[in-house]
């Protein structure tokens, strides 16, 4: 397993320790978590914030802090895992106060390793990719993507279909704009197959179909063990939606494609390549994942090798590298592994995920201007492993996850500044990985 991208392997379904009714259908149908396992309200939790959480429970000194203990808006927390060694059983739904902080699970889905989730822009479907085989798997066997129907009143989901996600280990999932294909990053720890993406139709009852079309890499890197082949970590379509981004950490590359929804139109095909191809990157760097800014002027790159993030200028499909900046702190000695990164809701700040021996979040300014960064803090996770993370619409929370520790942290955040506080809420949930917020209104 390599240390700085830990993958997870397949398990026995496990079953989770509270009691819940009996399943319906097969094993892969879902487990309904009926009734509230556990609500705590973040300023009540304060008398928990010495005591070790039980599976499913929150602890930690209030975090209400200036939001008040007045209810805010209400949003569905979804949550993929790794589900190997037994300890989580798949995708689970929390309900989320951002107001008091109060948080209740609600329901939970039986799956294999959903390690990343994307949710249709109709909260009606959410995807899951099931992250197969993992270091140790047999190469032969490939990972998956299942659909699920979300009722978003309950919160409950439903088992819809799985097809093969024509590659090994997806770890990245993203709906075209125009909701008529998902697509997935399939990182493939083994050199045969390698790295790929590839695309599958969605039909209009939100089931997902065999994929249509997968797209190859070939090349490698200057890093043995981590760049002898291809590795896709992520596809991202630009904000026009007119293209696509293909994050090859194996190759240092970003590929760009021309995305054609009606094929029959032209003779590029559904994805084709534009002119330039790609943008190379440093060398030996390991391009991550990829975020545009609401203006659609800029976009950020971390890079999992190096650990640092990226800035470039973008047009029509094109993009140039304006900044780079190191998530490594002076004098730090130690394993790194640059991972997640996302924007607030305001755009003004980003934050960006560093594993390794590092088990950080690290926090820029944007310049409005430039889009340059500024390093502004950096925050313990205080676990191991924090892979993603999510900030809540209403930019007043911040939640990371760390996969070795077990654990996620909800962070309170000061809009205006952006900063994040001390006191966070923890909550113990085994090796969780991706977090979507869905608003169930």
């Amino acid at each position: 397993m390599h240390p700085s991208h830990p993958r997870g392997a397949q398990p026995p379904i496990p079953v989770l320790q509270d009691a819940r009714p009996p399943r319906v259908g097969t094993a892969k149908r879902v487990a309904w978590a009926k009734g509230l396992a556990l609500v705590l309200s973040l300023a009540a939790a304060q008398a928990f914030a010495q005591t070790s959480a039980a599976p499913g429970a929150a602890s930690g000194a209030s975090a209400a802090g200036a939001t008040g203990a007045a209810s805010g808006e209400v949003y569905d927390l979804l949550i993929g895992t790794y589900t190997g060694g037994g300890k989580s059983e798949g995708i689970y739904v929390y309900r989320f106060d951002t107001g008091s902080g109060e948080l209740s699970r609600i329901a939970s889905a039986q799956t294999v390793n959903p390690s990343y989730l994307v949710v249709s822009s109709d909260r009606n479907y959410v995807y899951a990719v099931n992250e197969l085989p993992g270091d140790n798997g047999p190469a032969t066997q490939r990972g998956g993507v299942s659909a699920f129907r979300f009722d978003r009143a309950s919160g409950q989901l439903s088992f819809l279909n799985r097809v093969s996600s024509d590659g090994n280990d997806p770890c990245y999932l993203a709906i075209s704009p125009d909701g008529k294909y998902l697509l997935t990053a399939n990182y493939s720890v083994a050199s045969n197959p390698g790295g790929s993406f590839a695309v599958f139709p969605l039909a209009s009852d939100g089931r997902v179909g065999a994929s249509v079309l997968t797209v190859h890499h070939e090349g490698a890197g200057p890093v043995k063990g981590r760049q002898d082949n291809s590795h896709v970590h992520s596809t991202v379509f630009s904000p026009d939606g007119k293209y696509l981004f293909a994050q090859d950490l194996g190759i240092d590359k970003v590929f760009a494609y021309r995305y054609t929804p009606d094929p029959s139109a032209s003779s590029r095909g559904l994805f084709g390549p534009t002119e330039a191809r790609y943008t190379a990157i440093k060398p030996g760097s390991g391009p991550r994942h990829l975020v545009f800014d609401a203006s659609g002027k800029h976009a950020y790159l971390t890079t999992e090798l190096n650990a640092s993030v990226l800035v470039f200028n973008y047009r029509d499909g094109n993009l140039t590298q304006a900044q780079a900046v190191s998530m490594i702190a002076p004098g730090f000695r130690g394993k790194i592994g640059g991972g997640a990164i996302h924007l607030s809701p305001d755009g003004r700040f980003l934050y960006a995920t560093n594993r390794g021996d590092a088990n950080e979040l690290v926090q820029f300014a944007i310049d409005p201007d430039s889009g340059h960064l500024r390093l502004v803090k950096r925050y313990p996770t205080l676990g191991k492993t924090p892979r993603e993370f999510a900030i809540d619409p209403t930019g007043r929370w911040l939640i990371v996850g760390n996969q070795e520790s077990d654990s996620a942290y909800f962070f309170r955040r000061d809009p205006q500044t952006g900063e994040l506080a001390s006191d966070p809420k923890k909550l113990s949930i085994g090796s969780p990985v991706d977090f979507k917020f869905v608003s169930p209104s």
